[in-house]
């Protein structure tokens, strides 16, 4: 297939090229993930960029989902350069682009990158700058909480999930220091959907998780945000809701936790992700499904000594597709409503933000199995001059409008474009041994719903013979 891809300034290796990028580049803007690895990279990244000359004069969430195509374009051949941190999905916009994941989806070709396996984007970084930027037991916690590798770091479900730091005097300071970190974070948190929360610590926290917790605490009280004791109240009252759910329930027999969404959030921090597993210690795993589109299975990050251990859950999750895989290959999602779902977040502005274009549909689907259907082929019906990159290039200037000014005629050419299912879902699905989910089903419009049931059920169907599979394997070990 031919596609027509831009380019822009490539890393040759890393960041090594930086002083070339510093005589283009005085001021950059950082767009970073919404948690605390996002964060303290975007804050690190700051502070690397200050060495060379540049100065961060702004910095934007992107997120997964409808929330990465609604973050504001950056200025037309400014001044100021784009930087994207903590994020596997690339952009040729970006000038550097750090990330720390095994793969990136949606990688454009000639985007900018700089991947290093870790297991956090602030640990990327630390091994791409000369000196660290945050202090190394900053980086072990931070990294402790992006990976959730609890049990090496001795942290309990009550750690993580606490809204209060208070000085410990019977633990040493390097312990309280980690708790006090994981304060920061669990407020971060709770606060991270507050307009312009996060983008003020970018800007004004120092590179250290002290300076971190003292702007959370600082921006809460300044702006009225509800009070640590306050989210501790509603927290407890989530807890016990979800342990008395319908929606929640728990296989004593297999240790697996299944939920459906996430209960009632609505209070300022009641949710946190490792209620089920605070309720239910012993479970060895999760699998949750949220309505807008996506199924999660993970392990018990808190269990010392979990058995199992020759359960795969991303192997899981590839098994369990495939049995759904010539369903999925007939089912067709089209260009037109791939473009609407992905314009849809309340942030999305028609004349600031990105949009979905054409170079996301490239890097997003050019390389799956089934590629875009009706993309290298020019439509029915056209004139014997009409070429397949006169076709590219009218369907990249109609994704380069937003949805809501599409006109009828090009609606239907993005109508003529589509993706199969089975690529939609391989396309924004991955994970590994203790977290895998499978994602895309919002794609799917009314039908995404019924689908991720399916799934979620031939999910746990698979996970509980996995489990009975390790354990006769392990009686007959020991015989």
């Amino acid at each position: 297939m031919s596609y027509i891809v831009p380019k822009n300034i490539l890393l040759e290796s890393g960041l090594q090229n930086m002083r070339d990028i510093a005589k283009r580049y005085d001021k950059a803007k950082i767009y970073f993930h919404q948690d605390l690895d996002g964060v303290t990279s975007a804050i690190a990244m700051r502070e690397y960029l200050k060495k060379y000359g540049i100065e961060t004069v702004d910095a934007e969430i992107i997120q997964y989902g409808d929330k990465e195509f609604a973050v504001k374009k950056p200025e037309a051949k400014g001044s100021v350069m784009p930087v994207l941190v903590d994020f596997a999905h690339g952009k040729p916009m970006f000038v550097i682009h750090t990330d720390h994941h095994d793969t990136q989806v949606g990688v454009e070709k000639d985007a900018s990158t700089s991947f290093r396996h870790s297991r956090s984007n602030v640990e990327t970084l630390s091994q791409i700058m000369t000196t660290d930027v945050f202090p190394p037991k900053d980086i072990k916690t931070i990294s402790t909480v992006d990976s959730a590798n609890f049990v090496e770091m001795g942290v309990k479900p009550e750690d993580i999930m606490r809204y209060i730091f208070k000085l410990d005097k019977e633990e040493d300071i390097t312990r309280n220091r980690m708790l006090m970190g994981l304060v920061a974070n669990k407020l971060l948190l709770a606060y991270k959907n507050k307009p312009g929360f996060l983008e003020e610590l970018v800007m004004t926290s120092n590179p250290s998780l002290v300076s971190i917790y003292l702007d959370i605490v600082r921006i809460a009280k300044e702006k009225g945000y509800a009070s640590p004791d306050i989210m501790k109240g509603h927290q407890e009252d989530y807890i016990q809701k979800q342990k008395e759910s319908d929606k929640v329930k728990y296989d004593e027999e297999y240790g697996i936790i299944t939920q459906y969404g996430g209960g009632s959030m609505i209070k300022p921090g009641s949710y946190d992700r490792y209620t089920p597993f605070k309720n239910n210690p012993d479970a060895n795993f999760l699998i949750i499904v949220w309505p807008l589109g996506l199924m999660q299975s993970s392990c018990n990050p808190f269990q010392a000594s979990r058995s199992l251990k020759g359960v795969n859950l991303g192997e899981i999750a590839q098994e369990v597709l495939s049995k759904f895989e010539s369903q999925l290959k007939d089912y067709t999602i089209t260009l037109d409503t791939i473009k609407y779902f992905g314009e849809k977040h309340k942030s999305f502005d028609e004349d600031n933000s990105v949009g979905f274009t054409y170079n996301d549909m490239v890097a997003l689907f050019h390389e799956t199995e089934g590629g875009i259907r009706g993309l290298d082929t020019v439509p029915k019906g056209s004139s014997p001059d009409y070429t397949v990159e006169r076709w590219q290039n009218a369907i990249k200037n109609v994704l380069s409008k937003p949805y809501s000014r599409l006109g009828d005629k090009e609606k239907k050419a993005l109508s003529m474009l589509s993706i199969s299912g089975w690529d939609m879902i391989q396309a924004n699905s991955g994970g590994h041994k203790c977290i895998t989910n499978i994602s895309g089903l919002m794609y799917f419009g009314k039908d995404g719903v019924d689908w991720l049931k399916r799934i979620a059920r031939e999910f746990y169907s698979e996970l509980k013979r996995r489990i009975d599979t390790d354990r006769s394997v392990d009686l007959a070990t020991e015989d």
